[in-house]
């Protein structure tokens, strides 16, 4: 007597799991120009590394083995470990069935368990007025654990990334947002809090998915950090994203390829400041200059777009970038800014990345949009998030450090450098002069030729010099010079991140 008729059982349900929805439903799925959740999972992730939780997990219907529609596992990723899930579209339109929400709650717990980073590949609609059983909703049980704990619990220990393949609605709108990196495929995803006919139904409004809900709208909301064009795309922003950060907050960074000079000096950074103030400049273009060759990755570029974040290496060691894009608004910190470099400092000091910060802030965005915005609250969140910073910083003066938005672009015993084309103060110079001076501009036979005299004579004023010679700041640098200073100070700053193993918490801000 032997257990084989319940081995062949097991190898049933566990090839009946694989065809999901089965062949029509798989192919149906495929001709939306969408791949299955199987197959993003082998994409996203090393060839053969994926080890399946609860593969036979379903249920025995009258027409056969129904299997989760979630699927989850632990996998590699770049040879490290990751646990990644996501839900099986092909049934029920990835709305979770029974098994399927018990996988899909299962995710965060497997992070924090074994510690290692979560990747999330979304496309559901979340819960149906069915239920997930398709009988009448019972309800969890009073004492039941609250879904999002340990949603908010993987944040604070383990990276976060999610990507949007196709409709994401509901709960799994909640968790796509609720990460530490996200990004929409624009071929085929939709981010949604309802769908068209909800929306429709209570509101009157008849938009498309897309319309409602698509990339472009989502870009520029502030809901996800990047979009890709496709879904390939979106799973490689993934890995590079995961290849900056460590582990968990308790692990080693990584360390990236070294076969960058730290003494190399670019000559393009000695006259891509312009001397004429009014002229803008790439800084995108200098931020490249100054890190390690092809290694810095932009997060939430149209969202607050006159703050610039992202990843990059130094020496191979990942830093945070913050800087200012003087094409929007001269780089003025808006609401929607404040809230960028907010989230992203927070992002920076929980993995324990030193910020490396180039400054060109004219201050805080002003008029009446930006006073209905809230911008001053939002902002002093940012400026409070930066002084709480535990990790590194060093800031470099490329430009405009004025008023109280600049203080969010230094850390707490920040390391600041400046180039010869800075310029400091309370507020910027051409404001400043129409204000302190408004009396004797008016009064002038030439109001504008007295105006530009004075800005002319308090621009003198403003020269980097005397801050280096009162030690105001650590040293005035040949722009040339920014990335062999950088990795100097790396050299001597790195270490100190083996202190701060630890979830990051910070007191409550404004």
């Amino acid at each position: 007597m032997s257990w084989k008729d319940e081995a062949d059982e097991i190898a049933r349900r566990k090839a009946e799991a694989v065809k999901m929805g089965g062949t029509e439903a798989v192919a149906r799925h495929h001709e939306k120009g969408r791949l299955t959740v199987r197959e993003r999972i082998a994409k996203v992730t090393d060839e053969g590394s994926f080890s399946e939780h609860g593969p036979i997990a379903g249920s025995q219907e009258e027409d056969g083995f129904s299997p989760a529609n979630y699927i989850v596992g632990l996998a590699e990723i770049g040879g490290r470990a990751v646990a990644v899930g996501g839900e099986d579209f092909t049934l029920k339109g990835g709305s979770p069935n029974a098994a399927g929400l018990r996988k899909s709650v299962y995710a965060e717990e497997l992070a924090l368990n074994y510690k290692v980073p979560l990747v999330r590949l979304l496309e559901g609609g979340g819960g149906s007025v069915r239920g997930s059983s398709g009988k009448r909703p019972s309800g969890d049980p009073v004492f039941a654990t609250p879904r999002f704990l340990s949603i908010a619990q993987a944040m604070g220990v383990v990276p976060v990334a999610s990507a949007a393949l196709g409709p994401v609605a509901g709960f799994p709108a909640a968790r796509l947002a609720a990460s530490h990196f996200s990004v929409m495929s624009a071929a085929t995803a939709q981010l949604l809090i309802a769908g068209p006919k909800v929306v429709e139904r209570a509101l009157g409004h008849d938009l498309t998915k897309e319309e409602l809900g698509g990339a472009k709208v989502h870009a520029k909301s502030g809901a996800i950090d990047n979009v890709a064009p496709d879904e390939e795309g979106a799973l490689e922003q993934i890995r590079q994203f995961l290849s900056y950060m460590p582990q968990n907050v308790f692990a080693d960074m990584p360390r990236g390829d070294q076969g960058d000079p730290t003494d190399r000096r670019d000559e393009a950074l000695l006259d891509i400041i312009p001397k004429d103030r009014r002229k803008p400049f790439k800084m995108r273009k200098l931020i490249e200059h100054v890190v390690d060759q092809d290694s810095f990755f932009e997060m939430t570029r149209a969202y607050g777009p006159g703050q610039i974040t992202g990843l990059a290496r130094l020496n191979g060691h990942s830093v945070g970038i913050l800087g200012n894009d003087c094409r929007h608004y001269a780089g003025a910190m808006t609401a929607e800014g404040s809230q960028k470099v907010r989230r992203f400092m927070d992002l920076c000091n929980t993995f324990r990345l030193p910020i490396v910060s180039f400054v060109d802030e004219p201050g805080f965005m002003i008029g009446p949009d930006s006073e209905a915005a809230g911008t001053i609250r939002h902002g002093t969140a940012a400026v409070m998030a930066a002084v709480q910073s535990r990790v590194p910083w060093v800031s470099i003066i490329v430009r405009k450090a004025f008023g109280v938005a600049a203080a969010a672009h230094f850390g707490p015993n920040g390391h600041v450098l400046s180039w010869p084309s800075a310029e400091t103060g309370a507020l910027p110079l051409e404001g400043g002069v129409a204000v302190a001076f408004s009396r004797e501009i008016a009064a002038a036979d030439d109001p504008d030729a007295k105006r530009k005299e004075l800005e002319q004579m308090l621009a003198a004023a403003q020269s980097p010099f005397p801050r280096a010679e009162t030690f105001s700041v650590h040293d005035l640098i040949d722009p040339r010079d920014t990335r062999p200073a950088l990795c100097d100070w790396l050299r001597f700053a790195a270490p100190l991140l083996d202190e701060m193993k630890s979830p990051y918490t910070p007191t409550m801000r404004p």
